[in-house]
């Protein structure tokens, strides 16, 4: 998909909500700089599990960018950004709020001299208010957003959910409010601030759980596995293990019913109405659990589609990716990166019946197009040099393409 072209977006946010947002531009067809800071690198690069000793979690979410480094420390550096900025469509960060300020490239300052400029910004908890200074990492939003106290069962503790959901979807509105800022560029002619955080995109994830309190003052409770206000819905475990079942219409609960051959159920006054089936979920479990077990949940599965009940065996992540379903749908793409070689990665969920396989780039080695950058940005040949030999710009060598290692 090119939809972005000749957007040019640099880059200053790490580890993941930021990046992630910048990726899936960058997918979109958008030319992103990754700016990160020298010597090091975006901190991500330092956390495990690594492949060959590049960490897995910068593989993750830094795909279809250009790679530059800077100190950000030296004024010369910070001026080397703005003069970026000043070329760019639009800027990222994800740092505490003011420290875009303190660096001297704060809002004001951008659009003064790049009025058509969007920045898109992400914190923990807003950019004002008692807690915009408090700092926050992705499980701290989700127990302070709620979303924890709906996950998990009854009688255990709140749990996180198995990947960083706060960082990915504020990295998701984060990419909604600048495509809206783009469009309403094209009208206006004028940029804009656009911004969210890691706890007004989990508030935005709680659905009819908010709902449900700001109409009914009711508190919603962890319910496990198990829908909160329909059964049965949920994890049943079958001969070999678990599968996800979802009957949620009358027509289907009574067809649920005559395949594992209890037609009495439908009539019984214990389980007549849903409400009845919430009221008395774990028995019911109880009931459809002891014919569950008498076979797989492949096979299950099979006789549940048959019947168009909704169901699905709950796969591990090797069996994701060997399903054919998922290989039929083209969820994983493979790129060549410099010191990997073959590189798969699961891709951006965006298709379109138009939309080519452009030219992909593996997430960039630091400093990788350094030098490249700051030429085709109109700096002189000359003063890329002087940076370079004072370790103000770092630029990946040869070497470092083969092995793998820093420049």
């Amino acid at each position: 998909m090119q939809a972005l072209q000749g957007i040019k977006i640099i880059d200053l946010s790490r580890a993941l909500s930021g990046p992630f947002c910048s990726m899936v531009l960058a997918d979109m067809g958008a030319d992103v700089i990754k700016v990160e800071p020298g010597p090091d690198g975006d901190m991500s690069r330092t956390w495990g599990p690594f492949d060959r000793g590049v960490s897995t979690y910068y593989l993750s979410c830094n795909r279809n960018k250009r790679g530059l480094c800077l100190d950000f420390r030296d004024p010369s550096g910070l001026d080397t950004i703005q003069q970026l900025i000043d070329g760019a469509d639009v800027v990222i960060e994800n740092f505490k709020p003011g420290t875009l300020e303190n660096m001297g490239l704060g809002y004001k300052v951008l659009s003064a001299r790049n009025p058509r400029l969007i920045l898109g910004s992400i914190n923990a908890f807003g950019s004002d208010g008692p807690m915009s200074s408090w700092p926050g990492f992705d499980q701290i939003a989700q127990g302070y957003s709620g979303l924890m106290s709906l996950t998990g069962f009854s009688d255990g503790d709140p749990t996180r959910t198995g990947t960083a959901i706060g960082d990915l979807t504020s990295g998701m509105w984060l990419v909604t409010a600048i495509l809206a800022a783009l469009l309403e560029r094209e009208r206006s002619g004028c940029g804009q601030h656009v911004h969210t955080s890691l706890l007004a995109s989990l508030m935005g994830l709680l659905s009819v759980h908010g709902q449900r309190y700001l109409s009914l003052g009711d508190v919603p409770r962890r319910t496990g596995n198990a829908h909160a206000v329909i059964a049965p819905y949920g994890v049943f475990q079958t001969l070999d293990g678990p599968l996800n079942l979802a009957p949620i219409t009358s027509a289907m609960w009574g067809r649920l019913c005559v395949l594992l051959e209890l037609p009495e159920l439908p009539n019984d006054p214990r389980f007549a109405s849903n409400e009845a089936r919430v009221e008395r979920r774990d028995e019911l479990k109880t009931l459809l659990e002891a014919r569950l077990k008498t076979r797989s949940k492949r096979d299950w599965t099979e006789r549940f589609i048959a019947a168009g009940l909704p169901a699905g065996p709950i796969n591990t992540l090797d069996e994701v990716f060997a399903d054919p379903q998922v290989l039929h749908s083209r969820l994983t793409q493979t790129l060549a990166h410099p010191t990997l070689g073959v590189l798969r990665q699961v891709v951006t969920p965006v298709f379109t019946e138009a939309a080519s396989a452009g030219a992909m780039r593996p997430p960039p080695l630091l400093g990788e197009h350094s030098v490249e950058v700051l030429l085709e940005a109109g700096f002189d040949p000359a003063s890329v040099q002087t940076m370079l030999k004072a370790n103000v710009l770092l630029q990946a060598t040869p070497s470092d393409r083969t092995t793998g290692a820093a420049p």
